[in-house]
């Protein structure tokens, strides 16, 4: 399901868009992508070819040839060559700023 977009949520658009890949969740299906915008909660991409037929329900969002780095999306908007996907989450697992006692392995507790 989509996430509602905070307003004035932090956007980072590039100068030159990141390439990338997208996917159907059954791995049937995979075309290039560009990333052109990406906040917290949705991202702006350019295709590379048609999505005509594919399934958009929910797919993922490639960042990486390794598979290491990839959002579970859905379309939200179609403009052309460009769409705009909404990043989805676990039910229950919420974004949010670690607990005030969470430290890392390598980094002492002050």
């Amino acid at each position: 399901m989509p996430q509602d977009k905070p307003e004035g949520a932090p956007r980072v658009t590039f100068d030159t868009p990141i390439p990338a890949h997208i996917m159907g969740i059954d791995g049937t299906w995979k075309r290039e992508c560009a990333l052109k915008e990406v906040s917290d909660v949705d991202a702006t991409l350019w295709i590379d070819g048609s999505i005509e037929g594919l399934s958009l329900d929910e797919f993922f969002l490639l960042l990486s040839s390794t598979g290491l780095a990839y959002r579970r999306c859905q379309l939200d908007q179609v403009n052309g060559t460009e769409i705009t996907v909404n990043f989805l989450r676990q039910r229950g697992k919420q974004p949010g700023p670690p607990p005030q006692d969470a430290h890392f392995p390598d980094q002492p507790k002050i």
